[in-house]
């Protein structure tokens, strides 16, 4: 196959410009149509889920899961910031590594993902 990568994510949204300047305010991500996000190599997990999965809410038909190196450093500065960030006992004690919660302005699940190193 010729496929290397995901080239890019795009989705709606009620207010393009205020919601790419929340990821690249509180996420480093160069969002927006003029941007272009250099990413680390690494993992990707591309993986449909069941309809009824209640892994996310059923309101949404895809989350977002973004690779980081430090979460417990990112959910504090979300933190000092105003995002809400929903950390979950179990999910620091799995075998593919830590996880966290965040929403986009506009609703949208993000799963912050800290790899076993």
């Amino acid at each position: 196959m010729a496929v290397t990568g995901i080239g890019g994510l795009f989705f709606r949204s009620t207010d393009p410009e205020a919601r790419a300047a929340w990821y690249r305010e509180h996420l480093g991500i160069e969002a927006g149509q003029a941007g272009v996000w250099q990413q680390q190599a690494g993992p990707t997990v591309f993986a449909p889920f069941p309809s009824e999965s209640d892994y996310f809410s059923e309101k949404q038909s895809f989350m977002l899961n973004l690779r980081v190196t430090d979460l417990d450093a990112l959910a504090a500065e979300l933190t000092a910031a105003g995002v809400p960030v929903e950390r979950r006992p179990e999910w620091d004690t799995t075998d593919y590594g830590r996880f966290a919660r965040i929403h986009d302005p506009e609703g949208l699940p993000i799963e912050l993902w800290e790899p076993p190193t």
